[in-house]
């Protein structure tokens, strides 16, 4: 669990250089305050940050190595995430003949590499990010989940690897520059990022589903995982009674720990499925109640303005509603305009992410709350992540005029505002920049070649065959962006955000049900509604999806366009080369600051201007475009 870095060169003898391992790891911190370990010898260094949520004894310590019974090392293991089905795995070892020191989920998977080799990722289950370095084959191995809930980052060296959780641990290298070429501009501005695709020069992204092995010869990619096309022949009444039972397992493999895990109770019908399922669970087991908990905004609910296709109703009333009907110990955390307008937090925001964002106050709350949970002692929590992917639960999953578009749908609803018409986030830049850089050709390409990894069957009717492409678009290149910022911001206070819906079982068998099972009659996410039906309040299980909140307060607003101001008018700005004069001008002289429903989007410009200035001079960014 929690942080991971390394480094192997098949050319020289590392141990004189594991403190460069250690700078790197140091980076990555807050994802393990709980402890840290080294393995150093040879050609390979392995570095781990430990968050403590599972075997809180000296076993539970990584990297974990195996030995010989004269003492010779192996291999060696560091993992960060949570290996859901560790119980019935470590079991199955043991019937094997493997024997363990310890409980921790790292030590199974590492005898379940030496049970199956390279295949043994095929019999994990859960979330993580995996290095094994095998001394006998003198092999690295880099492995990321199937949906890429944990993040693995690393850079191809001429005699080896470098490899962390995060990109910074990489940019702590003395080797590796924070050079961003166009590429690096066009991955950062398209909003569906390539799978492998990192921002700064020569670094990448394990693929989800996928391990990296490294061996003195070359390296090579090998997916493990793909989503696979089955025919679907269960009954409506079957298919809901599948989901129950495997949503239903899910939470339970994701409640394991030796620490109490929370929940995240928006009021939507995901978090409340989930904390009603995992309530159930915890109560049935005699260590209930679960915690739940909501982020909020001061005056948010008494003032709030609908979006029609964003956010229809406010979070607060349901998130009580819910957690009374389910039993929760619910709290919520209230966040007044002083909490999202600091600039350190803006800039703490940007830190654990390693890139600008145009979201804003959605990343300084999130933030916060995760900041609040850590205060309150929680430090796993489940989350509703990945829910609308599976289920198709946004709203341009079905809406004809981006669904059927020729292009990501979620692109095709961003391009039919002016604000976001290129990417959002994207209206300061530069016309000509954003033209010679071409981010809407480079975004329709990344399209053109996702749909050639689609998996179909056989006779399919062409809506039902354009259904399964939008939901593969949404699982593969739409979700990995959302985790990885969930496991960020989360990770950034120390807080392992757990996801049942990410549940290998459950998302291969939902991608399978056709469309019309999944929204009958037309209701958004029937399929899921229908599973948790008598679990939940009417008002909770019929409630519309509403997106996560942005504050709608003209007061927030009005922070960032001074800030945005004061930073447009300085020559001197690191930015200042990548702004399009005239759209910073209209901004600037604008009279009125962005509030109500759409305003986020309407900052998000702004915002990421904001960002990219403090990108630019902290990590001392040598754009080469």
């Amino acid at each position: 669990m929690s942080a991971i870095a390394g480094w192997v060169d098949f050319q020289r003898d590392l141990s004189p250089h594991a403190g460069i391992v250690e700078s790197m790891a140091a980076t990555l911190a807050h994802r393990g305050p709980d402890g840290r370990g080294l393995w150093a010898e040879g050609h390979a260094v392995l570095a781990h940050r430990r968050l403590a949520l599972l075997d809180m004894t000296e076993t539970g310590h990584q990297p974990v190595v195996h030995r010989t019974e004269s003492g010779s090392p192996v291999a060696v293991l560091a993992l960060d995430g949570a290996i859901t089905n560790d119980v019935e795995l470590r079991a199955e070892l043991a019937s094997k003949g493997h024997r363990f020191t310890g409980r921790g989920d790292a030590e199974t998977a590492l005898h379940a590499y030496l049970e199956w080799g390279t295949d043994f990722l095929t019999h994990l289950e859960g979330m993580f990010a995996i290095s094994l370095w095998d001394v006998r084959e003198q092999q690295l191995l880099l492995a990321r989940d199937r949906l890429g809930v944990k993040p693995l980052s690393y850079y191809p060296t001429p005699d080896g690897v470098l490899f962390g959780s995060e990109p910074k641990a990489l940019l702590a290298h003395p080797d590796v520059a924070p050079v961003v070429d166009a590429d690096g501009l066009r991955e950062l501005f398209a909003h569906s990022r390539k799978p492998g695709t990192g921002v700064f020069r020569g670094t990448r992204e394990v693929v989800p589903g996928h391990v990296l092995i490294v061996r003195p010869s070359g390296s090579h990619e090998q997916r493990y995982w793909s989503l696979p096309a089955r025919q679907h022949t269960d009954s409506l009444e079957t298919t809901i009674t599948t989901v129950r039972g495997l949503l239903a397992a899910a939470v339970d493999s994701h409640l394991r720990a030796d620490v109490p895990v929370g929940a995240m109770l928006s009021g939507g019908i995901d978090s409340s499925a989930l904390t009603a399922l995992a309530h159930r669970a915890l109560t049935g087991a005699g260590t209930g109640p679960l915690r739940s908990f909501s982020v909020n905004f001061t005056g948010y609910t008494e003032n709030f303005e609908p979006h029609p296709t964003m956010r229809s109703t406010p979070d607060a009333p349901y998130a009580a509603l819910a957690s009374e009907h389910i039993g929760s110990r619910h709290s919520e955390i209230l966040l007044d305009t002083g909490a999202l307008t600091d600039p350190a937090v803006h800039a703490s925001s940007l830190r654990s992410q390693d890139a600008p964002s145009p979201l804003g106050d959605m990343d300084v709350s999130l933030i916060r709350f995760f900041a609040r949970l850590r205060e309150a002692g929680v430090t796993a929590v489940l989350s509703g992540e990945t829910a609308d992917e599976v289920f198709n639960g946004y709203f341009w999953a079905y809406d004809p005029r981006h669904s059927n578009s020729h292009t990501f749908p979620w692109v095709s609803f961003e391009r039919g505002h002016d604000a976001a018409a290129g990417g959002l986030g994207t209206s300061m830049i530069d016309r000509q920049l954003r033209k010679d850089l071409d981010f809407i050709g480079y975004a329709d390409q990344h399209y053109r070649d996702a749909l050639t990894e689609v998996p179909h069957v056989d006779g399919e009717l062409p809506a039902e065959r354009r259904a399964r492409e939008v939901t593969y678009l949404a699982l593969t290149r739409w979700a990995p962006t959302h985790l990885d910022r969930a496991d960020r911001m989360s990770m950034a206070h120390g807080v392992q955000l757990r996801p049942p819906f990410c549940d290998r079982a459950l998302v291969e068998y939902v991608y399978n049900v056709p469309a019309a099972l999944k929204r009958v009659d037309d209701v958004e996410k029937s399929l899921l509604r229908s599973a948790v039906a008598d679990l939940l309040p009417e008002a909770v299980l019929h409630r519309r999806k509403s997106a996560y909140p942005t504050t709608q307060e003209a007061a927030y607003g009005d922070f960032v366009r001074r800030r945005f101001t004061e930073l447009a008018t300085d020559r001197g700005a690191a930015v200042a080369s990548l702004l399009d004069t005239a759209a910073v001008a209209q901004a600037a002289g604008s009279a009125n600051s962005p509030k109500g429903a759409f305003a986020w989007v309407e900052r998000a410009g702004m915002e990421m201007v904001l960002q990219l200035e403090t990108w630019l001079t902290e990590y001392r960014i040598d754009l080469k475009l």
